[in-house]
């Protein structure tokens, strides 16, 4: 058994203010990533009044082995108000940015594409000071879904490479890189005014040089943003951490990452992909695209 090291340890929340953004969600009937997918930064995120939207869940359709939402074969039927509703919890949050993700929806001809541009036209409506990233799955390579999505013109489209080639099989099997990677390429080239992001787990059993090639693979197709953090075992049943990698490893990536042209790597222990997204806005003033 590995031990988690110190630099993993994190300030107990003030649940005060978590509270009140779980008292809004409940309200509103939504889910968030934060709670389903047990991430650390969930005290810090919420404290701030940020939240990271989980729509066409709870349950996923995909069982991957380090994740800790759950999975169902026969998800249920999308809500009508989810789009309207989770634009209200942005209006009431007085969020300046939104992220949007989803679980798997591998049920649906679209994967859940149109639900996707439902709510960033809904956000839009309500705050269209709101700028809104949007964290996609793979919708099994169809690319018209992918289509629906960037019509709908979101600031920032994440789709995580998660790791590295070689686990593939082991970590995300039903994933492919290479599907990945097209999708991120795709969307350079169908929508070039949208900033694009990846990120990566690690502590899996990667190595040095692997983690730098998916860096390097990325760069290829011009991918904007890279989140890089460790992976923590969500219960006994999930894959298990193979490496605490250290924070002095995650500063040699990151700069690593900044010398082949990414506009942002944040890369730490702690990071999630949805972490610190609000600092989008200032690469966007940084760094605008057309």
């Amino acid at each position: 058994m590995v031990v988690k090291p110190e630099w993993l340890r994190v300030k107990a929340p003030q649940w005060q203010r978590v509270g009140s953004v779980k008292e809004i969600l409940r309200d509103l009937g939504l889910n968030t990533v934060c709670e389903e997918a047990s991430c650390p930064n969930i005290g810090e995120c919420f404290n701030a009044g940020t939240a990271t939207f989980l729509i066409m869940g709870p349950a996923c359709t995909r069982a991957c082995p380090y994740c800790d939402i759950d999975f169902e074969k026969k998800p249920q039927a999308l809500d009508p108000l989810e789009p309207i509703n989770l634009a209200e919890a942005v209006s009431r949050l007085r969020l300046n940015h939104v992220v949007i993700t989803s679980v798997n929806r591998d049920d649906l001809p679209d994967g859940g594409a149109t639900q996707f541009k439902r709510c960033i036209e809904a956000v839009r409506k309500m705050s269209p000071q709101t700028t809104i990233e949007v964290l996609i799955p793979d919708f099994c390579g169809n690319w018209e879904a992918l289509k629906i999505v960037l019509d709908a013109a979101p600031e920032v489209l994440n789709h995580n490479t998660e790791t590295v080639p070689r686990l593939y099989r082991r970590v995300r099997p039903q994933g492919d890189y290479g599907r990945s990677r097209q999708l991120l390429q795709l969307t350079r080239q169908l929508a070039p005014h949208i900033y694009t992001k990846s990120g990566i787990m690690v502590g899996l059993g990667e190595t040095d040089e692997e983690v730098r090639q998916v860096m390097a693979d990325l760069r290829a197709v011009d991918c904007d943003i890279l989140t890089i953090g460790q992976y923590l075992q969500p219960t006994q049943k999930h894959l298990g951490v193979q490496e605490f990698v250290t924070p002095e490893q995650f500063d040699a990536w990151r700069e690593y990452g900044e010398s082949i042209g990414f506009l942002q790597v944040v890369s730490s222990p702690l990071t999630r992909s949805s972490y610190h997204a609000g600092e989008v806005q200032r690469l966007m003033k940084q760094y605008p695209k057309g």
